[in-house]
């Protein structure tokens, strides 16, 4: 039997063959959830076939996906078919499948597979983190920057949307950092787990927007919380950092 690390990547590579084949499709069928948010058929037909690998390797562990659902048990699969479903429709390249495993409670296992951007991370705990993309087509360990002071960090997020609550902390964030930049999604925090960026924030996630990112960036040196410094994966609200910057910026956003 395959180990889990190696499965959930087999499932990447199926999740971007079928994504690929609907990214600029003119034929592309999108429909609005009750909440207005997007979804393609490229969705449902990626988690249709990860669902149906998870059937056939591991018949006994639960699932939550985004498009149909959870079941609950010790050994969960969270998965996002495509994180990022605004930029797919409109046929920017910026989104990925998201895979993660949870055991416990804690997420062991994470995937992150951006097929149009020709990039991939994964990382599996005590095993470090890593990425493949056309920079490096080998497998290249990952790791978080050393930026330790506010003024020298480069910082991302997605949009100004969902900051309400936090609005002072990230006026401050923003006006106190070297450079902002709102990368999005996925993406920003991947680029914390590379130490291409130093911060990065959202302040309204699923579960699923987020599981596969945690163990990519613990894995790669970094801190990845709540706003307030808990567990992410009980919450809505996401904060990655290299870890030097990590209770500052929790300050401020809480």
């Amino acid at each position: 039997m395959q180990n889990d690390l190696v499965l959930a990547l087999t499932m990447a590579d199926v999740a971007d063959e079928i994504s690929l084949a609907r990214y600029r499709a003119h034929d592309l069928v999108v429909e609005s959830k009750p909440d207005l948010s997007p979804v393609t058929d490229a969705d449902r037909a990626v988690e249709t076939a990860v669902r149906a690998l998870l059937a056939e390797h591991r018949p006994g562990d639960a699932i939550h996906g985004e498009e149909f659902g959870r079941t609950d048990g010790a050994r969960q699969w969270i998965i996002d078919p495509i994180d990022g479903t605004k930029n797919f429709v409109r046929g920017v390249p910026v989104w990925a499948t998201l895979i993660a495993l949870a055991v416990d409670g804690e997420c062991s296992v994470g995937v992150v597979s951006a097929p149009a951007m020709g990039r991939r991370w994964w990382a599996e705990v005590g095993q470090g983190a890593f990425t493949r993309g056309p920079e490096s087509p080998t497998d290249r360990r990952i790791h978080v920057s050393g930026v330790d002071r506010l003024k020298d960090a480069s910082f991302a997020y997605s949009d100004a949307v969902g900051w309400e609550s936090s609005s002072a902390g990230f006026s401050t964030i923003i006006e106190g950092t070297w450079r902002q930049r709102a990368y999005g999604d996925f993406w920003s925090h991947m680029l914390v787990a590379e130490g291409a960026v130093d911060i990065a924030a959202e302040p309204a996630l699923q579960i699923y927007d987020l599981a596969a990112l945690l163990p990519i960036v613990t894995e790669a040196g970094g801190r990845a919380t709540t706003f307030a410094g808990e567990s992410a994966l009980r919450s809505g609200s996401l904060l990655t950092t290299n870890g030097h910057l990590h209770a500052r910026v929790c300050t401020l956003l809480s």
